[in-house]
């Protein structure tokens, strides 16, 4: 008979925050795969949970070894998968091998838990009935630009983890294709120092623009409001009526975005256009 995949949440920071049934099922299964061993077994020492047979399952090796664990859970072993902080297969190692898992009819189980997007919004004060999660962008390019312009219409709250290094690049890529919306930087959620940094995109990457933030960092922005989208026969005369008076096309492209509803980098590519 064969075993079952557990996804097992483990704790963002606080341990405190593990479930009992985390802990349980961590006692009974047969063995777990860990996004590091190293960092699950201080999880796993700090819980007196011994003697387990750890296996390694990196992002960057998933597609290479989900196929050995896969092989042992066929073969009755249970096996549950933790990664370093919150759940499996959400920005974390596990969606592959949860795909795989169901391709060879195993059952897959997941035990829930901590999750930072969840945390993140849900003090963040921004609305919460709908959003919209992007996980990590794509570090630059016409990738980076596509995804931003795709969800630049929604009204659901977007949400996307985010590099410390990187948070003062991306706040002025998002206030540029999105305008100057609402927004809260997250930061060390559930730990010592967490802090909730609100104000609107531009506040933000003013801030962050001379200081780097430590620690995980989650990132939330307010959709779109109500307001009518312009079209492009609006926004070119708003342009056209801009550079008449000589503003500079990037800040009126920023600003100009905020109000019509358009994404920052169309509304440039407009302007650049008319000057042409």
């Amino acid at each position: 008979m064969a075993g079952t995949l557990y996804l097992v949440a483990t704790p963002i920071g606080n341990l405190g925050d593990v479930t009992a049934r985390a802990l349980q099922t961590l006692r009974d299964v047969r063995f777990i795969a860990c996004e590091d061993t190293r960092h699950s077994r201080v999880l796993l020492d700090h819980f007196g949970i011994g003697g387990k047979d750890l296996v390694s399952l990196p992002a960057f090796a998933e597609g290479q070894r989900a196929g050995r664990i896969l092989d042992r859970i066929a073969e009755g072993d249970d096996c549950a998968l933790v990664t370093d902080a919150g759940s499996p297969a959400i920005s974390d190692p596990g969606e592959r091998l949860v795909a795989e898992a169901l391709e060879r009819g195993l059952t897959v189980v997941p035990i829930p838990g901590p999750t930072a997007l969840v945390a993140a919004l849900s003090a963040s004060g921004l609305p919460t009935g709908r959003f919209h999660f992007l996980g990590f962008l794509p570090r630059k390019g016409a990738e980076r630009r596509t995804m931003l312009e795709e969800v630049a219409n929604l009204s659901a709250t977007l949400v996307l983890y985010e590099s410390p290094r990187r948070v003062g690049e991306t706040l002025p890529d998002l206030l540029d294709a999105w305008g100057d919306r609402r927004a809260c930087v997250a930061r060390e959620l559930t730990k010592l120092h967490e802090e909730f940094a609100r104000g609107t995109l531009s506040e933000l990457a003013a801030r962050y623009a001379a200081e780097e933030p430590r620690g995980e960092v989650v990132v939330l922005v307010e959709g779109r409001t109500g307001e009518r989208r312009w079209s492009e026969e609006e926004l070119k005369k708003a342009l056209e009526e801009g550079l008449s008076r000589g503003e500079k096309l990037k800040a009126l492209s920023t600003e100009l975005a905020r109000r019509a509803g358009w994404a920052g980098q169309d509304v440039y590519r407009l302007g650049l256009s008319l000057k042409r």
